[in-house]
């Protein structure tokens, strides 16, 4: 719960006569290697902060809410930095959508509240997944989202999604690169639903949101759900994987391509339901 979230009591603030800008973006992650900086391959973070430094004329650090892995696409990312620099915030939308590439999109940009850090202030994370029969793939879905021999029955993966709800142990769905000490993580939305992409094709959307999640947990919950509802698996069983804390367990680790970061929000009232209704069972 709440109480129990590992984060730094502090951690940087804006400096003296500086301003922290606060951007929300978006990005076709297929272009690069996710999000963090990694050595010499394309990063958003990079591209960022190189376009950024160039503007202003000064070496600029871009903090973010948290890493997407290569592939993985976001909806709305947020990140921040400081400067010293004059420029209104609300320009700064503007003046990099001019100068990135199309790939990645500011939605917005704005000076921080007090106390604001895009990573450690953060109180959810959203995730959609997105998967469609391969008969209804079109040319542009490569990359973008995940083709399936045919679509299982949504009403046994929503029974799959239901167990997810809720605070778990999710080590069966941890990658073994996953360096967290605890691998208990709070989700609250966990479900699927049917939307229709742009030309009238239905399209099985996974919505997971929560407090934090583990490397490749989304898409190895997804995988897992959709192997064992395509050979008709009951909820009984996707019980015991979840509680059996055995990755060996887990099934397929779902394509990068399909998922999407939907959001990251600051507001701390947002899930304040899921504290009050089952905090108290796990203080």
């Amino acid at each position: 719960m709440r109480s129990d979230w590992n984060r730094p009591s502090e951690y940087s603030l804006p400096g003296e006569g500086e301003r922290r800008i606060m951007l929300r973006l978006s990005y076709d992650g297929s272009e690069y290697h996710g999000w963090q900086s990694q050595g010499d391959v394309v990063s958003v973070q990079n591209v960022l902060s190189e376009v950024l430094s160039r503007i202003l004329g000064s070496d600029v650090t871009v903090f973010g809410s948290g890493r997407t892995d290569a592939g993985v696409h976001a909806l709305s990312q947020v990140c921040h930095f400081d400067t010293v620099s004059s420029i209104a915030p609300e320009k700064y939308s503007v003046i990099l959508n001019t100068n990135l590439p199309k790939s990645i999109r500011i939605l917005s940009s704005a000076e921080a509240p007090e106390g604001f850090h895009a990573r450690f202030t953060t109180m959810s994370r959203e995730y959609w997944y997105l998967v469609k029969d391969n008969r209804n793939m079109l040319p542009w879905d490569d990359k973008h989202v995940l083709g399936v021999k045919s679509l299982p029955d949504i009403s046994l993966l929503n029974e799959y999604a239901h167990l997810l709800f809720g605070t778990h142990d999710f080590t069966t769905f941890a990658s073994a690169r996953d360096i967290s000490e605890s691998k208990t993580r709070d989700i609250y939305v966990s479900e699927w639903d049917v939307i229709n992409d742009s030309f009238g094709y239905p399209v099985y959307r996974y919505r997971t949101a929560g407090n934090a999640f583990l490397y490749h947990q989304v898409r190895s919950m997804v995988g897992t759900m959709l192997e064992a509802a395509a050979a008709g698996r009951d909820s009984d069983y996707f019980r015991h994987i979840l509680e059996s804390r055995d990755r060996s367990l887990a099934g397929r680790t779902a394509s990068p391509y399909g998922l999407y970061l939907a959001d990251i929000s600051y507001d701390e009232g947002k899930y304040q339901w899921f504290e009050d209704m089952y905090g108290q069972k796990h203080s």
